[in-house]
């Protein structure tokens, strides 16, 4: 695998930590974002030629085309971008607040479409590249108490095929990462869980709260295993556009789709019933 130049957001932590981790070991170059430097003091150090850090609020649009924009400036030609940078929001949603649901389509939908916004013309002038975008089979799957989780990677998903499908003539391949459940703090230190209402009290919406606690199982993936299937996916051509990472996660997703695919064959008859008669 040669080296490549590599733009992460969201390092400090889970996938993007992993991900940056090895690809410094093997000697790439890494531009990646944090909101606090000390958690990443350690690659800093080790690697202070090769891995370059930086602040950013993903919420803050002019800050993500800025950085962006001096990123390709200094480094001339980035290969590969990865938007990483998320949380997850648990809740019923009646239990979440206006505020809860504004941060969290800021930070992982506004916020991942303007990054991926950002490096379409340089990657488009540079004459291709890479775009990595960190979903989850929660873009395929919907569970009780993660509506607006749910929303945004429901919603990168039609962003990025769309997109996909508008870059594949400049040479630029998108892939959507969707992980199943990991041993990370997305799970275990940096979810997020709103105000909780007795009302809900043995509502499944309130059963993600099992999940998010370790002494109860831990999460079946391995997240060096899962950033390594990641990193390797630059290889493929054409880019692959989704990559399921978890066997529990495909087999929910293949699961979901085959009862989705049943669903609408049974409206064969009914949707034929809204078209103007042939001819006319």
């Amino acid at each position: 695998m040669k080296n490549r130049t590599w733009l992460i957001t969201g390092v400090s932590s889970g996938f993007g930590y992993e991900m940056t981790k090895q690809l410094l070991e093997k000697g790439n170059k890494v531009i990646g974002t944090v909101r606090n430097k000390n958690k990443v003091a350690d690659l800093i150090e080790k690697y202070p030629d090769i891995f370059t850090c930086e602040i950013l609020d993903v919420t803050d649009i002019h800050a993500i085309h800025k950085l962006v924009d001096s990123s390709f400036e200094k480094f001339g030609r980035i290969d590969v971008i990865v938007s990483n940078a998320g949380y997850g929001l648990f809740g019923a949603a009646e239990e979440l607040s206006d505020a809860e649901v504004d941060h969290i389509i800021a930070t992982n939908l506004t916020g991942s479409i303007q990054f991926i916004r950002s490096a379409l013309p340089h990657l488009r002038n540079q004459g291709g590249g890479r775009i990595i975008q960190l979903s989850s089979y929660g873009g395929q799957v919907a569970f009780p108490g993660n509506s607006m989780y749910h929303a945004t990677k429901f919603g990168i998903e039609g962003f990025c095929e769309s997109v996909a499908q508008e870059v594949a003539p400049f040479k630029i391949g998108v892939t959507l990462v969707e992980p199943g459940g990991a041993r990370t703090e997305f799970r275990y230190g940096s979810a997020q869980v709103a105000n909780l209402m007795p009302e809900y009290d043995g509502n499944p919406a309130h059963g993600f709260l099992n999940m998010l606690d370790a002494s109860k199982g831990q999460a079946p993936g391995d997240p060096a295993r899962m950033a390594a299937r990641i990193i390797e996916s630059v290889e493929k051509e054409p880019a692959p556009l989704r990559m399921v990472l978890g066997s529990q996660a495909l087999a929910n997703t293949i699961s979901t789709l085959k009862a989705r695919v049943a669903d609408f064959e049974k409206q064969t008859e009914l949707a034929a019933s809204t078209d103007f008669p042939a001819g006319e």
